[in-house]
């Protein structure tokens, strides 16, 4: 099982079912706010659908196919954090994230995608990592901005976000620029 601790206060981890409740409660209570961004929180409606997922996250991550974490600040569910994606064959990882609401604005985000972005390069030996955020998500476009990503490109209507399509913006880091950090 995947744990990553950060400091004394942050802990990035893997979800298990005792962890269900707070996430459906995080999920329900974020729903108005996530759902602009977010296209799965239609299949994370009730407590059955996210026990399920996290149930599904532990295949994902037995086959190298994901790897998805809780954020934990002093023990609590704030949050989620993953590598969404490894393209194995080329050494990629994408990384997605979200927090809720009332913890944004404190550093929690980019101190987690930078654990994660460390543990890719170092544990996982990736060459390179993606972020990818609807175009009108300034919120997401933050931190890899603020930790040195290249914008490399726009693609043009990459996701159904409910009843319409976004474009994504693209953001690439080297391992070789990381180190430079």
């Amino acid at each position: 099982m995947f744990i990553l601790d950060i400091d004394e206060e942050m802990t990035l981890r893997m979800l298990s079912i005792r962890d269900a409740n707070r996430l459906f409660e995080l999920i329900d209570s974020s729903r108005q706010y996530l759902e602009e961004w977010l296209p799965w929180l239609n299949d994370s409606k009730n407590l059955q659908d996210v026990k399920t997922s996290i149930t599904n996250s532990f295949h994902t991550y037995a086959n190298r196919l994901e790897l998805r974490a809780g954020i934990f600040i002093d023990n609590l569910l704030v949050g989620i954090i993953s590598f969404n994606e490894f393209d194995w064959q080329n050494n990629i990882g994408y990384i997605g994230y979200w927090l809720a609401e009332d913890y944004q604005g404190k550093g929690i985000m980019t101190k987690a995608v930078s654990a994660l972005i460390d543990y890719g390069f170092t544990e996982l030996n990736l060459n390179k990592i993606d972020i990818r955020t609807a175009f009108e998500n300034k919120k997401s476009q933050a931190i890899p901005k603020r930790l040195n990503f290249k914008l490399e490109g726009q693609l043009r209507q990459a996701e159904w976000l409910g009843n319409h399509y976004v474009d994504h913006l693209v953001f690439g880091l080297l391992k070789n620029e990381w180190n430079v950090n």
